[in-house]
């Protein structure tokens, strides 16, 4: 459906060679002579853009853009103006205008600046109803993702969170571990109960005891009166233990009967305390290897692992990063009381590019300097952290983002492919993805299933 503008000037001239312009690129083009004509279409049709002059009769720019906002908050302004002072444009912004234009405006700037505005509409109405599919399937705003690894934890949150089974949630530093806990607990039935979350690799081990299950007055040096475990704190609640690999081996007997009788002692006591509450853990370390190596139990790991939950790196999920980039964006913004409205192609490509190692916060923590940084409305390749590989990306990924992203994949499952030498099952482990979830990626993306001319390939 083609964007529809409303053009506003005194001046006919200007208005019909606007309309005309527009028009000619597909738009639905409607003008007004004057602030007061314009507010009453406004009122009665849905603009995504109104490209107004500052100086008029009966409402000034100014006015009809404080008056529009309050009826039809989603429209975008544009500001004309003759009065070519930082001022004038500074006033217009602070009163919500997304951008403005000096007169004698310029055809093509114009064309650039609605695309723009357009193009970053489109971005903030998918955010918008993405975090309302989220809000309405898990009661949980804060995690962002459209792609396919992202809407299989969202189904999986939705079918145990109503439940009062254990889950384990897996995943490297910086995926979003307590965010997922959190979104299960919001949809199960103590929601309106506490949510307790620990970091067990937080508490040194002589403490950790005392911490989770309580201790009696006197039980040991500094015990000076009772004290209620957080088992005990977290009652009819979830309790969310994070780094669960950490907690010390004569622990994970006392959590284990804890888990199966539903009661515990505290230190020092010679009577159990009885507790209801939901166990949700997490870590990034492999829990399964580390029962080989008796580091942790193995049937408390099969105990707390009724459900797992893995979750995928910012590397397997790159379709993600362009919402990612305008969430963060949009809460900086709000933060510092900035303006800006995305980034600019060739900065995508490098976000895109990048090996996220750190994740999602690295991701933010990027883009918030960004933002401090950024001076323009659009944020540049100039405003990225310095150890952004930015070099490494040229004009190969294309011009579209869905371009970019899949010349991306397909040259980064390649090189790792030809770095393994050809052996798909190394080549999967190194991506972190199955061995047929490779091969489904190498012929969606024309990817060869060997090296001509070598007869040995897995």
């Amino acid at each position: 459906m083609s964007a529809k503008i409303l053009i506003v000037d005194d001046e006919k001239p200007i208005r019909d060679s606007l309309k005309m312009i527009l028009d000619e690129e597909g738009y639905k083009t409607e003008t007004s002579a004057d602030g007061e004509e314009a507010l009453n279409k406004i009122k009665e049709n849905n603009f995504d853009i109104v490209i107004t002059d500052i100086k008029m009769p009966k409402l000034d720019g100014i006015q009809l853009l404080e008056n529009a906002s309050k009826i039809s908050p989603e429209t975008f302004f544009i500001i004309m103006t003759a009065y070519a002072s930082v001022k004038t444009a500074i006033d217009a912004l602070r009163n919500g205008a997304y951008d403005y234009l000096i007169k004698p405006v310029e055809f093509d700037d114009v064309i650039i600046r609605v695309k723009r505005l357009l193009e970053h509409k489109k971005i903030a109405n998918e955010n918008k109803a993405l975090r309302q599919k989220i809000s309405s399937d898990i009661g949980f705003v804060n995690i962002i993702g459209n792609s396919e690894p992202m809407k299989k934890v969202f189904e999986i949150i939705n079918q145990v969170a109503p439940t009062n089974s254990n889950v384990l949630i897996m995943g490297k530093s910086g995926t979003g571990k307590e965010m997922v806990a959190k979104a299960i607990h919001q949809n199960s039935k103590r929601r309106d109960k506490i949510f307790l979350p620990i970091n067990c690799g937080a508490i040194s081990e002589n403490l950790i005891e005392s911490e989770l299950f309580g201790h009696k007055k006197g039980s040991f040096t500094g015990a000076t009166e009772d004290k209620i475990g957080l088992f005990k704190v977290a009652d009819g609640g979830t309790l969310f233990l994070d780094e669960i690999g950490e907690l010390p081996l004569n622990l994970q007997v006392k959590l284990l009967r804890a888990l199966e009788d539903k009661e515990f002692f505290p230190v020092g006591a010679t009577k159990s305390v009885t507790t209801d509450v939901r166990i949700i853990t997490a870590t990034n370390q492999d829990l399964y290897e580390k029962t080989k190596t008796g580091e942790f139990r193995e049937d408390l790991y099969y105990r707390l692992n009724v459900v797992e939950i893995k979750l995928p790196t910012l590397n397997e999920r790159r379709d993600d990063i362009p919402l990612l980039v305008n969430h963060f964006i949009d809460k900086f913004c709000k933060e510092m009381g900035k303006k800006i409205i995305s980034v600019d192609n060739e900065t995508m490509k490098i976000l895109l590019s990048h090996e996220w190692r750190g994740g999602v916060r690295e991701l933010e923590n990027v883009i918030e300097r960004a933002v401090i940084f950024a001076n323009k409305e659009i944020i540049t390749k100039d405003n990225l952290a310095d150890y952004l590989n930015i070099s490494s990306v040229n004009n190969f990924y294309g011009d579209s983002l869905k371009d970019a992203l899949r010349n991306f994949e397909r040259d980064h499952i390649t090189k790792t492919i030809k770095k393994y030498n050809y052996n798909k099952e190394e080549a999967a482990k190194a991506l972190e993805i199955g061995l047929s979830s490779l091969y489904r990626k190498m012929d969606e993306l024309n990817i060869p299933t060997k090296n001509i001319g070598d007869d040995n390939i897995n």
